[in-house]
């Protein structure tokens, strides 16, 4: 076969006037922005690199490796024609002129197909190398060609330790994880777990907690209570993420102490003239607490006639939010009367509860009357007239708050869960095959069942399966007495599908067995204790497999927990015109908005969603479980 020979040439300058970009040219498009860095590239320091063309018939020189950089160079001349003053090499171009057309057609190939960027360690240190010796950012990216913004982010890795800067050139590491080495101070323990991840896959958060050990993020709940500057004020430590809005707080023990004290201080303010306040130590209030208690409720007040009339005035104005400052404060102030307040008798025998949520917000319940009060509660009056009540001994005791969760959904929530579980599992056959032996063994006692080795079919896809990604290795395989009418499901020769089974290898074993008992895990295994230590030493999350929608969630709940919902997502003002928008729709139409905070980042950007609020809805799960 007739090889096209390439054909070494000299170094020709030309005028700008006689170059364009030839069709044998594969890089015919460009980015404008990259053209205009690349111009104050070459405007500061010249032209490093010649350019390469074939002559045409006219005596005109097609560019067929360097198109950018003509383009810069026509881009930066236009801008200051001067600059062919400074870099005469602009004014006559420097072109390598090929001697045909297979030779042209060479070049272009190799340039543009073997041109490599500078690897980002090297770059990390040359941007640093400038930056020490007094460059400006803008002056690093000119030179380069970059933007500002690209350099401070190089910039930012420029101060780690060169053992790390030289594991991202070897490659044992990526750019993302040197990222993460910016969040240690401590060199020597940098070191330390750069020797532990050279060459491995680390997930980002196990990282991070290696270089940040004993740390609290601060979307912890006492965190966002005390709050960050407040923390600081006292003496805290912290560190900042470069790279994202992630900051990590240092000092565990100084936070318990911060957060205590401010607890108490609420619960003094807030209990104040009541009989009791207990702080929680959790994030919520259980059924079981409050399910013992009785409900106080204020005693309503009643307006004179004048102020009665004076009140549907002024209720039609706000109607019509047309209500003046004066106006809006005689409304809230008979508003007030009518609403009630607690008496001092049911102040001396009543209390809260008081904690904070997951949110960092405090949250107040109550007031409530505890059974040991009750009896005095009764003498005194309390337990009577518009208050709400139990009757005393022996009488018929309240019923329980009602969930705001149907059994269907509850039902399809714990069939999520544990879907999320066996999914889980799949990837942890060893953990299957310790829980298995555990099972089977008298370690676990007499009477503990792990796996349901009928083997059973427990539900793990709930009667609406939209949003849950489940793994269809967890479809029960089919009953036994399939097989009479389908053959595909009958093995003839057992032994030799055995033998097939064996060579297939301990892996294919393994994976066999993880789909086979995984998926027969009933929901509550051992108790809930145990079932959720299954859950979390498998790594399972509802949430990675599961999405919340309309369908399968928000349309089957009531509209006020789909507002109560919306307000602590967001932390949107009840008052505001988006909630107040959102409180007229119809119920369909609030678990259609709900459906899109979780999956619409537009939409999510419409109400403001931060990078705290986006991990709170990203982490949310319905209480029910």
């Amino acid at each position: 076969m007739k090889r096209d020979t390439i054909t070494a040439a000299a170094i020709q300058y030309v005028p700008l006037a006689d170059l364009y970009l030839s069709d044998l040219n594969p890089r015919q498009d460009a980015d404008p922005e990259g053209i205009d860095l690349l111009a104050d590239s070459i405007a500061m320091i010249g032209l490093i690199q010649n350019l390469s063309g074939l002559m045409d018939a006219e005596g005109r020189v097609g560019i067929v490796a360097g198109g950018r950089r003509l383009r810069a160079i026509a881009r930066a001349i236009e801008r200051d024609p001067a600059v062919t003053a400074r870099h005469p090499e602009l004014a006559a171009i420097p072109v390598r002129l090929a001697p045909d057309a297979a030779t042209a057609r060479a070049w272009a190939s190799v340039e543009n197909a073997a041109r490599e960027d500078l690897h980002p360690a090297d770059e990390i240190r040359a941007y640093g190398r400038m930056k020490e010796a007094g460059a400006e950012v803008s002056a690093i990216a000119r030179s380069f060609g970059k933007t500002e913004a690209h350099v401070y982010r190089r910039l930012a890795l420029a101060a780690l330790p060169a053992p790390v800067l030289d594991a991202l050139k070897a490659g044992e590491i990526s750019l993302g994880t040197a990222k993460l080495f910016t969040l240690s101070q401590d060199e020597a323990l940098s070191l330390q777990v750069l020797d532990e991840v050279r060459g491995r896959d680390v997930s980002e958060h196990r990282l991070k907690q290696a270089l940040q050990p004993d740390t609290i993020s601060a979307n912890d709940r006492r965190a966002r209570f005390v709050g960050l500057d407040a923390y600081e004020a006292a003496g805290g430590r912290l560190t900042r993420d470069l790279f994202s809005d992630n900051v990590a707080l240092h000092d565990a023990d100084l936070l318990d102490r911060l957060f205590a004290d401010k607890l108490d201080e609420e619960a003094r303010r807030i209990g104040a003239g009541w009989r009791w306040t207990e702080i929680s130590a959790e994030s919520y209030l259980s059924y079981e607490i409050t399910a013992k208690l009785d409900r106080l409720y204020p005693v309503g007040g009643d307006l004179t006639e004048d102020e009665a009339e004076r009140y549907d005035a002024l209720a039609e104005l706000a109607e019509a939010e047309a209500l003046d400052e004066a106006e809006q404060a005689e409304f809230e102030a008979l508003t007030t009367i009518l609403d009630g307040d607690f008496t001092e008798a049911q102040r001396a025998v009543g209390g809260h509860y008081l904690y904070v949520q997951q949110d960092g917000t405090l949250r107040l319940n109550g007031p409530w009357l505890r059974p040991e009060h009750r009896d005095e509660a009764i003498a005194a009056g309390v337990l009577t007239g518009r208050a709400d009540h139990r009757t005393g001994s022996g009488g018929a005791a309240e019923p329980a708050p009602k969930s705001p969760y149907s059994g269907a959904l509850v039902s399809d929530m714990k069939a999520i869960r544990l879907a999320a579980i066996q999914s889980a599992l799949l990837d942890k056959p060893e953990l299957v095959f310790d829980l298995l032996a555990f099972g089977l063994s008298l370690a676990s006692g007499v009477s503990t069942h792990v796996f349901d080795l009928t083997p059973g079919r427990p539900t793990n896809c709930p009667t609406k399966p939209e949003g849950l990604d489940r793994p269809a290795r967890l479809d029960h395989a089919p009953a036994a007495h399939e097989g009479w009418s389908r053959p595909d499901l009958r093995v003839d020769d057992l032994p030799a599908a055995f033998r097939a089974f064996v060579a297939a290898g301990k892996k294919a074993r393994n994976a066999a067995l993880a789909e086979g008992i995984a998926r027969t895990l009933p929901y509550g295994a051992g108790g809930s204790d145990f079932f959720t230590v299954i859950e979390t030493d498998s790594g399972a999350s509802i949430r990675k497999v599961w999405t919340p929608t309309a369908e399968n969630f928000f349309g089957r709940v009531s509209a006020d927990y789909l507002e109560g919902l919306l307000l602590s997502l967001t932390g949107c003002d009840p008052q505001g015109s988006g909630f107040k928008a959102f409180k007229g729709q119809k119920k369909a139409e609030k678990a259609a908005t709900l459906e899109r905070l979780f999956s619409d980042a537009d939409y999510q950007r419409l109400w403001q969603i931060d990078a705290e609020k986006k991990a709170r809805i990203d982490a949310w799960l319905p209480d029910c479980l």
